[in-house]
């Protein structure tokens, strides 16, 4: 058998030289946050405007004991319809009788529980659900913000009328780097300005498409399925790195529009897209088996990689693909995936991961957590119909 030792020098050169690119360079823009893809927790994927005081206490209570902050959640997120006015000064009022304690109570309670606390806005002059905007009130806002001890912004781009995106998201970016607090600026700008252009001088992460639906194959009016969001992401992966992130939307896991299966290929493509994990169901009351995609250490590390690469798709055969993504011990995070209505057998070529082919490589599934063996060219395995292996590949 070869000395893999020996080929260890070759490899590692062929890396700065596969198809799969080298992270980008740092930004001295950036604000020292994120340097991994943010985790947490938002409420509108399952509560829409439903959202109370007790909720997000009931779910910081959650965070903690399912498991979910052990496995790096730390961000509890109140999406659209907190707000409901402005007061005679301009300063943006919560709901009296769904927060009767405030927010700043509440991030209190989050922040006590070891989380991080995130609130929600808009650049235009009212939200999606048409709560006040933050349109010419950003400055004040921010400090608001930082006064509550907000950790996490996210800022939708609903009436905007004509406005300019970049322009608009570096107005309030400004203002929050001037509040005095580090907060985590998630641009929602759904992709239709191509934020990955300008994002990373604005924020920490940005939003390559329209909504996420929970479902298999659908497409509705503002949201698609996540495979379909899947095949957007293609040929954005030179845009992510530490500290700025490609945001293919949040998490359905466990929403009930998917099976299982589904679901677990779901959260495998974001893992290996590097993309923000922010889970959406109802995390009081999760089955088992969702749990158990959610808490899954060595998934989650793939996405927590801290080279920040983003995966990308290498082979395409139909129904049948294999993405990859470059690791920073040099090996490859694999998902074969089976997009067919059918079982069927898919094989990783070590020369689309940017190994040579003669090279032996140790195969480890992710989500049987069970080293397979050493391979010498290529792996193959039998793909469940909508599923995925999940591999990690290291010579």
């Amino acid at each position: 058998m070869p000395n893999t030792r020996l080929w260890r020098p070759v490899i590692l050169l062929l890396i700065a030289s596969t198809a799969i690119p080298a992270t980008a360079i740092p930004n001295p823009n950036d604000n020292g946050l994120a340097q991994t893809p943010p985790m947490g927790w938002n409420s509108w994927n399952r509560f829409g405007c439903d959202v109370s005081e007790s909720l997000i206490k009931s779910v910081a209570d959650a965070m903690v004991t399912s498991g979910l902050k052990d496995a790096s959640y730390q961000y509890v997120v109140i999406d659209d319809c907190w707000q409901v006015k402005r007061d005679a000064a301009g300063n943006i009022v919560a709901d009296p009788e769904r927060f009767p304690s405030g927010i700043k109570s509440l991030a209190d309670y989050v922040h006590s529980k070891g989380l991080k606390f995130g609130i929600y806005s808009d650049a235009g002059t009212k939200t999606c659900a048409g709560r006040p905007g933050s349109r010419g009130h950003e400055y004040q806002d921010a400090l608001q913000y930082a006064a509550w001890g907000v950790d996490y912004l996210k800022y939708d781009w609903c009436n905007t009328g004509t406005e300019d995106a970049p322009a608009a998201y570096k107005t309030m970016s400004d203002a929050l780097k001037s509040s005095g607090r580090p907060i985590v600026f998630s641009l929602c700008e759904w992709g239709d300005h191509k934020p990955w252009l300008w994002g990373k001088d604005v924020g920490n992460l940005w939003r390559t498409t329209g909504d996420i639906a929970d479902c298999w194959d659908c497409k509705k009016e503002y949201s698609s399925s996540w495979p379909a969001i899947l095949d957007l992401q293609v040929g954005l992966e030179s845009y992510a790195g530490p500290g700025h992130w490609n945001d293919p939307d949040m998490l359905e896991v466990g929403n009930g529009g998917m099976t299982t299966n589904e679901y677990r290929s779901h959260f495998s493509f974001w893992c290996l897209l590097a993309a923000p994990l922010i889970a959406g169901n109802d995390i009081r009351n999760m089955a088992p088996e969702i749990k158990e995609i959610l808490t899954n250490k060595e998934v989650i590390a793939v996405d927590q990689d801290p080279i920040g690469m983003e995966g990308r798709r290498v082979s395409k055969n139909g129904d049948l693909e294999v993405w990859a993504k470059q690791m920073e011990d040099g090996g490859r995070a694999v998902i074969l995936f089976n997009r067919g209505k059918s079982d069927a057998e898919i094989s990783a070529a070590w020369e689309n991961l940017g190994y040579p082919a003669h090279v032996p490589a140790n195969v480890r599934d992710l989500w049987a957590k069970k080293d397979l063996g050493k391979f010498t060219g290529k792996f193959t395995a039998n793909v469940v119909a909508h599923g995925v292996v999940m591999l990690r590949v290291t010579p």
